[in-house]
């Protein structure tokens, strides 16, 4: 297309009144691109520059234009001296949304979209609805915290929901690879700041409102009506899913034109049958206003009920059939990073890694590990830098009541100093600030309650060495991660594979012994 056919999708209210005025020959041209990354522009590009926290992306339009982009779009005038075409636009994030669906025509509105937020639950909710919607025949998509599934490749993902034009390329490749469908995690963040507006959803899904990104949103209110656009974005009829065991789901119920409910606490359209669950997996009954499901899942816990839950009303008020939902919910096994159950049946004790990282998430992991556990409850985690601090205390808090052993190590310490972050968390812990890692670098030979170990390896080992039989061992926080951010690098780093090591050299020990 054009670049003026490109621009009409900016006519709007929130934007520009009439379509704007641009040279004939920038006009005619055809659009290659529509880039937010100077350096991706290429010739025939339309530069998109964004407001950053820490920058302008106005200062890198020339880049962009040496790199070939034909027209600028910011919210600057034409700065002095500017060579070629430049457009200027109230709102730059809100543009390249637009312009970005309207490049790769429309995706969404070709695909059965589903857009799932909340705090905590998004991921494994999404891999449930995926398997779902794939179990009753629809070639599914998925856009997530841990992979970007565009029909016939999978793609490690580098942020939950990326920008504009990477989601719309993405869901344009799904469209070309015979997809039907597409599930997607939407952040707070890409809410906040535009990244899924012009998507057309088919149903929107909330999990839960817990505290996190505070550093981003400055207050929960703030946070909660990020998370509310989704549902203000829902086109009439959608299904809006919400957990009204959540007091937030009990709000966003009277914002969706078609509010669906589910809750285990609370009457709610659909609700699970009394259960039991253990390290095997689910099993119970759901009631949904089609009748009854039988649910078995490998997915352990109650946390992991209200994910199920939330799937059977997103499959059920699509109208999947429910033969497709019990099988699809029965074939998934397991989310990465997500409980995930990473000793052996011959292990004497039992270590599962998972991706909880906020004080509430943390809670719901350890009290489910408590009620599966014969043993003791070790539990490793630490809290990321540069990221909000409020959380800290209240994760030792967390840590420290619900475990018997707790190790507190570094997360992704970024470019603040672990042993300062780790200070913080025990500060949330009775006597806890006792134990700094400068002061117990090593720990002894007697394992105390709490220990505080810098290095998330060692912590991961010497949690595992100092199990007993039928101890379980919990090494939560970043769950699915490949990669550690220490400073401004990023190291290889894999809680899973350094707790299977750990696991192997118990078993050689127990051999030799």
């Amino acid at each position: 297309m054009t670049v003026v056919e490109l621009l009409e999708s900016l006519v709007q209210p929130a934007l520009l009144p009439a379509p704007p005025v641009v040279p004939d020959a920038v006009g005619s041209t055809t659009v290659s691109e529509v880039v937010y990354d100077s350096r991706r522009a290429v010739p025939g590009a339309v530069f998109v520059a964004l407001r950053g926290q820490k920058d302008d992306g106005a200062r890198f339009a020339p880049q962009a234009v040496a790199r070939g982009a034909v027209l600028v779009v910011a919210e600057t005038p034409t700065p002095a001296g500017h060579q070629g075409a430049w457009l200027a636009v109230p709102d730059a994030r809100l543009a390249l949304a637009l312009l970005a669906d309207r490049f790769y025509e429309h995706p969404s509105g070709v695909l059965r979209v589903v857009g799932i937020t909340g705090t905590n639950g998004k991921t494994t909710t999404a891999y449930l609805l995926r398997s779902i919607l794939e179990a009753a025949g629809q070639r599914c998509g998925l856009i997530g915290t841990v992979v970007y599934s565009v029909g016939r490749e999978d793609r490690d993902a580098t942020r939950t929901t990326p920008e504009a034009p990477d989601v719309q390329h993405m869901f344009s490749e799904m469209v070309d690879n015979g997809c039907a469908a597409a599930v997607m995690e939407v952040s707070s963040h890409a809410l906040a700041l535009k990244r899924v507006d012009g998507v057309r959803f088919a149903a929107g899904v909330f999990s839960n409102l817990t505290r996190d990104h505070l550093d981003f949103h400055g207050d929960m209110e703030t946070y909660f009506a990020a998370k509310r656009r989704l549902f203000e974005m829902l086109p009439e009829g959608a299904p809006g899913v919400v957990n009204v065991d959540d007091p937030k789901g009990q709000a966003l119920a009277g914002i969706a034109s078609r509010p669906v409910t589910y809750g285990m606490r609370n009457a709610a359209d659909v609700t699970p049958e009394p259960f039991d669950y253990a390290l095997s997996g689910l099993r119970f009954t759901a009631r949904t206003p089609r009748g009854a499901l039988q649910v078995k899942s490998t997915l352990v816990g109650q946390p992991n009920v209200y994910n199920v839950l939330a799937a059977i009303a997103t499959a059920d008020a699509l109208d999947v059939p429910h033969e497709a939902i019990e099988s699809g919910i029965e074939q998934l096994p397991g989310v990465p990073g997500r409980f995930e159950l990473v000793s052996q049946p011959g292990d004497d004790v039992v270590v599962v890694v998972d991706y909880a990282h906020t004080d509430d998430a943390l809670k719901n992991l350890l009290e489910t590990a408590r009620a599966l556990s014969p043993g003791r409850l070790i539990t490793v985690f630490g809290c990321g830098g540069d990221r909000d601090r409020t959380k800290r205390p209240l994760m030792g808090a967390v840590g420290g009541r619900l475990s018997d052993v707790l190790i507190v190590t570094s997360d992704n310490p970024r470019t603040e100093d672990p042993a300062a972050i780790i200070d913080e968390v025990l500060r949330g812990i009775p006597g806890g600030a006792d134990r700094n890692p400068a002061r117990q670098s090593r720990p002894g030979p007697r394992a105390p309650d709490v220990l505080a170990i810098v290095d998330r390896r060692d912590a991961v080992t010497r949690a595992i060495d100092i199990a007993r039989t039928g101890d379980l061992v919990i090494v939560a926080g970043k769950g699915h991660e490949k990669m550690q951010v220490i400073g401004e690098r990023e190291l290889p780093f894999d809680d899973v594979a350094v707790s299977r090591d750990a696991l192997a050299r118990r078993r050689m020990r127990q051999r030799v012994g």
